[in-house]
């Protein structure tokens, strides 16, 4: 991570950092992409075991998005690569 984060990027960063164990216990993996503080989405990529899994999108909305929205302040929706199939990411964090 970079000094340039802001408040909302650090704590989106260290709630990810948090789910990430429970994530990896099934073979996956999540990273941080972006942060949009103008509109609280937050777009992250799912890897490993999660790539092609039918329960990805129920854990990234029932647990990865209920998660950061009640974690951080502003967060209002997470999208992610390969679940959002219309997601078109610029990569900033």
């Amino acid at each position: 991570m970079t000094d340039s984060m802001t408040n909302m990027q650090t704590a989106t960063q260290e709630a990810i950092d948090a789910i990430r164990p429970v994530i990896q216990m099934d073979g996956g993996d999540i990273r941080l992409v972006n942060v949009n503080e103008d509109t609280g989405v937050v777009d992250v990529e799912l890897s490993g075991a999660c790539v092609g899994c039918a329960s990805s999108s129920m854990t990234l909305k029932a647990g990865v998005e209920r998660i950061l929205t009640d974690r951080v302040p502003g967060v209002t929706e997470v999208r992610a690569l390969g679940i959002d199939s219309d997601l078109e990411i610029e990569t900033s964090v």
